[in-house]
């Protein structure tokens, strides 16, 4: 059976499937900065059951937290640049590029200020 390549742009083309990869390729980065630290603290047979204090806590929530803040709006910033690189002139690209910028921008900004916000629920918690 063979496509004329009308057919084959229109297939290769959908609405769909342009989204579908997009949240795919995110969704497959996420889960590959997320599988890393599991991979390097494998497993060593022995169960420690310990409890960390307050603070402790709070630095490892604030650490996890402007590691994924900073690498989604990092991903995004690249986004952002693919998009402009490739708008060719389109408004509509550059408007979805300069939402991507925009988003990153925002990423960052939650990155710098994760770490007052978590110091201000310490605060509030007494630890």
């Amino acid at each position: 059976m063979s496509h004329t390549p009308a057919r084959l742009r229109a297939l290769t083309r959908s609405r769909t499937a342009r989204p579908v990869g997009r949240v795919a390729a995110v969704t497959g980065a996420v889960l590959l900065l997320l599988s890393v630290p599991t991979a390097a603290h494998a497993d060593s047979g022995v169960a420690v059951l310990a409890a960390n204090s307050l603070p402790v806590v709070i630095n490892n929530l604030r650490v996890w937290l402007v590691g994924i803040l900073a690498a989604l709006a990092t991903l995004f910033l690249v986004l952002a640049g693919v998009y402009w690189a490739t708008a060719g002139g389109d408004p509509a690209q550059v408007d979805k590029a300069k939402g991507a910028l925009r988003n990153a921008l925002v990423g960052y900004g939650l990155a710098v200020l994760a770490p007052v916000l978590l110091q201000v629920v310490q605060g509030i918690v007494g630890g």
